[in-house]
């Protein structure tokens, strides 16, 4: 089996992936290379005849609210069409632009604008309808951005404008042999040669899985080569061998350039990965049929929002 773990963004160059083959004695990590072309990339792993699963770092599904009464039949179909509808993509400046057909916003800063406002444009009443139920803050961490939203540090938008319009929206019209977890079934039960399985991700959720605190920030080198003992036993425990390189990164905190967060990232979001695939996190998905069609859910997350 093949794992990866790709931490997005809408800039190519803090792209990176990390990759692992699992054989009979565990898994073999390599140290994080740059995304490139994430369809030649996904084509190029199911090229090994192996089931393939791909984590991302980017929403998958939209909120309740904004696919209530849609015509598709979920969350993939609906990526599906995407291919055909390029004005969706544009980000609204105003909310007098945004509509169910245009719904990222806002382009840039504007005097007074607000994520309720937002939703009420959309027609998902306050701003808590803007957010998917994975979204959602929960008793171990604060909550997400909202899918559509495209402003400041706390946004996905952005990434999913990225991922959905340049990759993965065009793959699925031409027929790429991608199945979307969770929309298409359980993990396991997707996994099969010939096909990549892909499941949202989080390195932020992946990082608590994995019993890891980083003191400080992923973006200071420092702060990431002092975890570099942990994540190494991190590794050990998931039966995670690292290649030299790759055990020379942790040990160097991953690079002292302004990717060096993303490698980081990369690498903490494929151990959350192979917890799953290994039974160390279990596939859970909240019983909402909302969820299985429509929303998605964050790939070995099991804590439900707080009320």
């Amino acid at each position: 089996m093949i794992a990866a773990h790709a931490d997005w963004s809408t800039d190519p160059r803090k792209r990176w992936v990390s990759i692992a083959r699992r054989g009979a004695d565990g898994w073999r990590a390599q140290a994080p290379v740059p995304v490139g072309d994430p369809a030649a990339l996904a084509a190029a792993l199911v090229a090994e005849g192996v089931p393939v699963a791909i984590g991302l770092d980017l929403p998958l599904g939209v909120p309740r609210g904004f696919a209530q009464d849609r015509p598709e039949a979920g969350f993939v179909d609906f990526l599906r069409c995407l291919v055909a509808r390029p004005a969706f993509f544009e980000v609204a400046a105003t909310l007098a632009e945004v509509s169910r057909e245009r719904p990222f916003y806002p382009a840039r800063g504007v005097k007074g604008m607000t994520r309720a406002a937002h939703a009420a444009a959309l027609g998902l009443g306050d701003a808590r309808g803007l957010s998917r139920l994975c979204d959602r803050a929960t008793a171990e961490r604060p909550a997400g951005a909202p899918v559509f939203w495209t402003l400041g540090a706390n946004q996905s938008g952005k990434a999913a404008i990225a991922a959905w319009r340049d990759w993965l929206a065009p793959g699925l019209a031409r027929g790429a042999p991608y199945a979307i977890w969770p929309f298409e079934g359980g993990i396991h039960a997707l996994l099969a040669p010939g096909r990549a399985v892909l499941a949202e991700v989080y390195p932020a959720e992946a990082l608590r899985h994995c019993g890891l605190v980083l003191r400080g920030s992923k973006r200071v080198q420092a702060d990431r080569a002092a975890i570099g003992d942990a994540l190494l036993g991190a590794m050990a425990a998931r039966c995670v061998v690292p290649e030299p390189c790759l055990r020379v990164m942790v040990a160097d905190g991953f690079g002292a350039d302004p990717a060096g967060e993303d490698r980081f990232d990369s690498v903490i979001g494929l151990l959350g990965l192979v917890g799953v695939l290994d039974g160390a996190r279990a596939d859970f998905v909240p019983h909402d049929d909302a969820v299985r069609r429509w929303e998605g859910w964050v790939l070995g997350q099991s804590a439900l929002p707080v009320a």
